[in-house]
């Protein structure tokens, strides 16, 4: 990983990032932008840089300059909804810490870069305090996902299971604050 960087976003990052989740969104996903799911890609500085106890960090490839990896924390909930009632009143605004928009570039991935991330996200919500819970949701059809973030926190809902004729067919997850 010596040919890698991660550090927080600067101004002069953000269309590199908006980039990698762009595509993210629209490949991995196979969604396309939805401004009610990803207004936040539009407006990265008001939604990470700007606000107290929010962060984006980005993986930058030092041979190139070029943002291959992403995430971000922001201190709001799960709304509801779309998200279960019960989820929203466990993980509140202000209290969590929810990791977002943890993507790796294809080419990029199995280096490490998204594990790396998401501990320095965990020191940052450490860091900042007031954080009572880490907070974050996955798609499971995306290849990889459910695995790298069982590997890491305990599945909170599991909306396939409880909701087999319908919802959204996401696995909620809560990570241990470093």
């Amino acid at each position: 990983m010596r040919d890698f960087s991660i550090r927080t976003a600067t101004l002069d990052d953000l269309d590199g990032a908006r980039v990698v989740m762009l595509d993210t969104v629209y490949r991995d996903f196979g969604t396309g932008y939805i401004p009610r799911w990803h207004r936040d890609i539009i407006d990265l500085q008001g939604a990470y840089l700007a606000p107290a106890r929010h962060t984006l960090l980005v993986a930058v490839d030092e041979r190139n300059g070029a943002v291959v990896a992403t995430g971000a924390l922001d201190s709001r909930g799960p709304a509801h909804p779309p998200n279960p009632r019960w989820l929203a009143e466990r993980y509140p605004s202000g209290e969590t810490a929810q990791l977002r928009r943890v993507y790796v570039r294809p080419e990029h991935r199995r280096r490490g870069l998204a594990r790396q991330l998401v501990g320095e996200l965990l020191d940052f919500a450490a860091a900042e305090g007031g954080y009572r819970a880490v907070y974050l949701h996955t798609d499971p059809a995306v290849p990889g996902a459910e695995a790298f973030w069982r590997s890491l926190g305990k599945v909170v809902c599991d909306e396939r299971q409880e909701q087999p004729d319908g919802g959204q067919r996401i696995v909620h997850f809560e990570l241990p604050i470093a």
